[in-house]
């Protein structure tokens, strides 16, 4: 790794030490993110975003190799076993440490639960969201209401009569060779969208980590949140072919 990639590193994880402004439990010394500087003690679970744990800037494009690389070392480092004869709180910190050290690699190694995550920082509650619609749905006895991306309107209207056509033959026992063929095209058709898609997100990913102004971040954040809506649309869509396909 080169020198001023380190001093970058470096640079960001003293910045977190400096907004929370915190000594080590045990000397007294300015301390790193988990371990004292100085004396090397453990420090306490303090509530962090996953980015901040690895000393990450909240950017979406990743050195995956070196956060794997990264979590490696910490899962070294902060295993419970290396903990045994340590005081309680030590060992309670180092479970601590350790379960959100799982969670945060799961989800910033992943792009799609990476841009997820940033986007729920940043405000945009996609995932509770989701599952809050379909809770009241349940309750209510009403259908999830989903909206339909403009540019698939036609598409979907057609899909859902084949698609309720294929259900029907398949409980009367029948085939229809022809429309089984319909709905393989149209599955591959949504799977070139869906692919479509991931390249247009990554673009936006460029476009985030290269923003200064809170205008432009908004801007780009807004369209990131339109393209997963897409995205996830258009799983289950695939999805609901699939299940007719089996």
């Amino acid at each position: 790794m080169a020198a001023t990639e380190k001093n970058g590193e470096r640079a960001v994880q003293l910045e977190v030490l400096r907004e929370e402004k915190k000594a080590c439990w045990s000397c007294g010394e300015m301390l790193e993110a988990h371990f004292c500087d100085s004396c090397g003690k453990l420090q306490p679970a303090a509530p962090t975003d996953y980015f901040s744990f690895f000393g990450l800037p909240r950017k979406l494009s990743l050195d995956t190799v070196k956060l794997e690389r990264d979590f490696y070392q910490f899962s070294r480092k902060l295993h419970p076993d290396i903990f045994a004869r340590a005081t309680t709180k030590e060992q309670d910190w180092s479970l601590q440490k350790t379960s959100l050290l799982n969670d945060a690699y799961r989800t910033l190694k992943d792009p799609i639960s990476r841009t997820e995550y940033l986007l729920k920082l940043e405000g945009v509650q996609m995932e509770e969201q989701s599952k809050q619609a379909t809770e009241q749905a349940r309750q209510s006895g009403q259908n999830k209401i989903q909206m339909v991306p403009p540019e698939l309107l036609e598409e979907v209207f057609e899909l859902n009569l084949q698609l309720e056509e294929a259900r029907m033959n398949k409980k009367m026992g029948d085939v229809d060779g022809d429309l089984l063929g319909e709905l393989k095209q149209t599955k591959q058709s949504l799977e070139n969208k869906f692919g479509a898609l991931e390249a247009e997100l990554k673009k936006d990913w460029e476009d985030w980590d290269a923003t200064e102004s809170d205008e432009q971040r908004r801007t780009v954040r807004d369209k990131m949140v339109d393209l997963l809506n897409r995205r996830s649309y258009i799983r289950n869509l695939v999805r609901d072919v699939n299940e007719v396909l089996e």
